[in-house]
């Protein structure tokens, strides 16, 4: 068994496991009881997002999925310090 074919089984068995936290996410993005539970909720579903495209890059020996999931961790890491700061400020009462 080739390296190719292992890599390959072991994403298989993965993305199940993807999709399992996708929904968990979704659910605590619906039910969260505060801000800061979806915006967690948000974030870990979008992090996953990337790591699964990274992936998928490597499921399909496609490289072009590499900087779009690159792309997608800075925009969320962007959108976190944005929604941090006006956490903050909104609990100092600015």
């Amino acid at each position: 068994m080739d390296i190719e074919t292992q890599v390959h089984t072991f994403i298989t068995f993965v993305i199940p496991i993807f999709a399992l936290a996708f929904i968990l996410y979704i659910v605590r993005a619906l039910k969260g009881p505060t801000i800061p539970d979806i915006v967690l909720a948000i974030d870990a579903m979008t992090y996953d997002l990337a790591a699964f495209l990274a992936l998928l890059a490597i499921y399909f020996e496609s490289p072009i999925l590499i900087p779009c999931a690159i792309v997608l961790a800075l925009w969320v890491y962007a959108l976190d310090v944005y929604v941090a700061k006006y956490l903050s400020a909104k609990e100092m009462g600015e």
